[in-house]
């Protein structure tokens, strides 16, 4: 790996392109060939789990509404797939569309490490542009490895929710720069196209705080979408605002940490093998990243902890990040509220917590029903639980060893007797250094129990097929990465919304 070192340049420096971090991004993309075979099997397991998600949210309202404005475009062919509809619609609406069903139940791929990511976002808007450009499986895959390379680096070298900005501005970079390996597209195509991107969906995360909305579904989907737009620009010829990263108006300078930014990416070399994908992991349970660990750990403690109404209070000693974003030192009243949205008690460890403890575990929709939330005995255990930041949590959160970082805590239950129950997981049993590794046939269990009742058996079976195949797959077989489903449902049910623009 390269350490390259990122500050902020006043223009009279002139910074040549090559020293810029944009540059070395769209070389890594521009540079990605042969692919390391752990990658490419763990891009098919997250093609696999994309659509998983995907398909288990079409029947929600944001989804319903990204899809019914994607729709209102039909595309000239070739066009590219919209999940659920047999529809086709050009590339940046199907990325629009498809980004915001992969999003909506926050049960995909994450990576932690200076910043946050879902780095599965990348793929809805990679896959769309290959339906669309008649780009072939093997092709996918190298964007895909591709845009996962540049994500975790850009994660890992650069905080972002320290100045409050969403983590979708390294989104859009890294989807940029994956359709720049997808397409095959120059260094200087790439490099315009990622200026353009970031310039464009840096944010703030106020889509992540108080009362959270339906727009933490969309947000991903928009930078996907921005990205293929800025991609189709730079490949016409146009520029953009540069350097976007050192220039002295730029990112860093005044969205970060200020004239003295001084940032250290680690990219790969040309000939390199592109491994960081391996370095993600996926969500066992529908919920925020840190409540992984927490809800498994949930499991043991409700055994040992008795009848729950002797509950006197509940501590979670957690990391600087659980405390302060899902925690109680959010100091968001919304997190111990009953009428909360789903997107607010996806991001409220103390709900989840006394949810997972009553039930033993987490589902994707029940855990989060209205009458859940609002059952008394619920409320009462709930308003019990609080968080701390403990130092020793922070520091392995952040530990530079992926197989020592921790993303868990240590659970305190003392009861209305004094006496204390105890116990404390560092990551979740579906983490790579967990109790149960997700493996291919975990991720295949997981497309299974998400879309039985919705994709037939035998609709499955072809889906999972074409998806392991997909190295070899063509362009016309990348249809069979979109599984089966009653569309008439589907349509039925949008045509319950409110009408739009479109």
């Amino acid at each position: 790996m390269i350490e390259h070192h990122v500050r902020v340049h006043p223009s009279t420096d002139r910074l040549p392109r090559e020293e810029q971090l944009a540059w070395k991004l769209a070389s890594v993309a521009a540079s990605t060939e042969e692919l390391d075979p752990e990658s490419a099997v763990m891009a098919v397991n997250r093609v696999v789990d994309n659509a998983s998600v995907a398909v288990a949210s079409l029947l929600r309202r944001p989804v319903a509404v990204a899809r019914a404005q994607a729709t209102a475009h039909r595309a000239a062919a070739p066009g590219a797939s919209v999940f659920g509809t047999g529809v086709r619609v050009p590339p940046e609406w199907a990325a629009w569309a498809n980004g915001t069903a992969v999003r909506e139940l926050d049960f995909h791929d994450t990576y932690l490490a200076a910043d946050y990511s879902h780095p599965g976002d990348n793929i809805p808007p990679l896959l769309a542009v290959a339906q669309h450009t008649g780009r072939t499986g093997a092709d996918l895959l190298r964007g895909i490895v591709a845009a996962y390379e540049v994500h975790v680096a850009l994660v890992k070298g650069i905080c972002l929710h320290a100045h409050r900005i969403d983590h979708v501005a390294h989104l859009s970079a890294a989807t940029a720069c994956g359709l720049g390996a997808l397409l095959r597209l120059p260094t200087e195509t790439v490099y315009q196209a990622v200026q353009q991107a970031v310039h464009t969906t840096t944010a703030t995360r106020q889509s992540r705080k108080g009362e959270i909305s339906s727009w933490k579904a969309f947000a991903p989907a928009f930078a996907g979408k921005a990205a293929i737009e800025a991609v189709d620009r730079a490949m016409r010829g146009e520029t953009s605002p540069s350097p976007i990263y050192e220039g002295e108006d730029g990112f860093l300078a005044w969205m970060l940490d200020g004239p003295e930014s001084d940032y250290t990416v680690l990219l790969p070399e040309a000939g390199e093998p592109r491994r960081a994908i391996l370095d993600t992991y996926t969500k066992e349970h529908s919920a925020e990243y840190q409540a992984q660990a927490i809800i498994d750990l949930a499991r043991r403690l409700r055994e040992k902890a008795g009848p729950l109404t002797s509950v006197r209070s509940v501590v979670l000693h957690t990391s600087h990040h659980t405390h302060h974003v899902i925690g109680s030192g959010a100091n968001d009243p919304q997190k111990y509220d009953p009428t909360a949205s789903r997107e607010t008690l996806d991001h409220s460890i103390p709900y989840i917590l006394a949810v997972a403890l009553e039930d033993g575990g987490w589902h994707h929709e029940r855990s989060y029903a209205p009458e859940r939330a609002r059952r008394p005995e619920t409320v009462e255990l709930w308003r019990k639980i609080t968080t701390v930041e403990a130092p020793e949590w922070t520091r392995r959160y952040h530990d530079p060893d992926p197989a020592q970082r921790a993303f868990g805590g240590r659970v305190v239950i003392t009861l209305d007797d004094g006496s204390v129950v105890e116990d404390e997981l560092g990551v979740a049993d579906a983490h790579p250094a967990g109790a149960r590794p997700f493996d291919r046939p975990a991720y295949e269990r997981k497309f299974r129990t998400l879309t039985d009742g919705i994709v037939t058996p035998a609709d499955q079976d072809r889906f999972l097929a074409a998806a392991a195949d997909l190295a070899d797959l063509t362009a016309a077989d990348l249809d069979g990465l979109f599984p089966a489903v009653d569309t008439e449902t589907v349509r039925a049910f949008d045509e319950t919304l409110p009408r739009g623009l479109f």
